[in-house]
């Protein structure tokens, strides 16, 4: 490894961490869409074989790790309503469809 590049294991704190963050937003959409993203990200530098772009793929998902806590946190905010996919059973809870994703 050269000087500067990302060690395994910084790159594995990371992922784990933006996981983590994805996981947390309130509203279902955004989060499936974090996790996914986030996802593709982390197997971009995975396959990546040159240490620069190794490098650089690592500082981008450093920046964007603080832009999704900060955007998770303001999701948790102003939740809004569950979707009826959220509910885990429907039909013996008709009325849990109107839950609050932030209560």
């Amino acid at each position: 490894m050269s000087v500067g590049t990302p060690s395994r294991q910084a790159i594995l704190s990371l992922y784990h961490n933006m996981l983590r963050t994805s996981q947390s937003f309130s509203s279902y959409n955004f989060r499936e869409y974090f996790v996914r993203r986030t996802k593709d990200t982390f197997r971009a530098i995975q396959n990546e074989s040159d240490p620069e772009r190794v490098r650089s793929l690592y500082s981008d998902a450093v920046r964007e790790s603080t832009v999704l806590r900060r955007s998770a946190i303001v999701n948790q905010l102003y939740g809004g309503w569950k979707l009826t996919i959220e509910v885990e059973d429907a039909q013996k809870q008709p009325d849990a469809t109107l839950q609050r994703a932030d209560s």
